[in-house]
């Protein structure tokens, strides 16, 4: 992975963009002091002491005490799982704390960009209680196949209109989800078309896999959700008819 990915995975657990990177050469050359690191990544001596005080004070480096004060990375995974035990701790306080809508919002919303729906979608996986509809692509599958999985462990039904599974990766895919109780019924590729229902409550609906130009539209208005229901089911009265469930 290049560098300034890294840089962005790291920023996304409260780094700063010259933090990450001396967070990074702290990694690369060990323990270090800012006149060290500097020569090696080309940033100016006092930003680089100032990343690595801001590094330390956000839980990304111990302080080595000596002739000269160094710098040691905490591990990784110690750094990201003390950022994640902190945020579900402010979680809780929101949810705890946080006024609560006076009503259930029933309108229309558009939610955009790959990643906040794949957010949605997999939040409506997680919080269902009874059934799942669910329409897309295989190739989109793998991003959701731990969710379903759990899901069927969990007894909640699961209905799956997919594309024909192609090479081995995909078909072993799918045996596992047939084996854990999931039905897959076998339709034309619905390319960047997906749907989601979930309990009988709440849809997904729109496109997905065009990065930031993807728009789905997010409803628990009740009319909405029967008429989107009854379609899907009809899809798969048809498909059963002619006999083309995936098991």
């Amino acid at each position: 992975m290049e560098e300034r990915n890294l840089v962005e995975h790291l920023a996304a657990f409260g780094l700063t963009g010259q933090e990450a990177q001396v967070y990074l050469e702290l990694f690369r050359s060990g323990t270090s002091n800012g006149y060290e690191i500097a020569k090696c990544i080309g940033i100016s001596r006092s930003n680089v002491y100032k990343a690595l005080e801001g590094l330390a004070d956000k839980g990304g480096a111990y302080v080595t005490e000596g002739n000269s004060r160094k710098y040691t990375p905490v591990d990784i995974e110690e750094f990201c799982q003390n950022k994640i035990r902190s945020l579900e701790v402010r979680k809780e306080l929101l949810m705890a704390h946080l006024p609560r809508e006076k009503e259930e919002r029933e309108g229309y919303f558009t939610i955009s960009s790959d990643e906040n729906i794949t957010d949605k979608i997999k939040n409506m996986l997680n919080k269902a209680r009874k059934r799942i509809y669910l329409s897309m692509s295989v190739r989109f599958l793998d991003q959701f196949q731990k969710e379903l999985e759990q899901l069927a462990e969990r007894n909640i039904k699961v209905a799956l209109l997919t594309s024909a599974a192609m090479g081995e990766e995909e078909t072993a895919r799918e045996q596992r989800f047939k084996e854990k109780g999931v039905k897959i019924y076998h339709v034309p590729d619905k390319k960047n078309q997906i749907g989601l229902i979930a309990d009988s409550r709440q849809v997904l609906t729109g496109e997905f896999g065009k990065g930031k130009d993807s728009t789905c539209l997010y409803s628990r208005q009740p009319n909405f959700v029967q008429v989107f229901k009854d379609s899907m089911k009809n899809e798969i009265k048809l498909l059963e008819l002619e006999g083309k469930a995936g098991d």
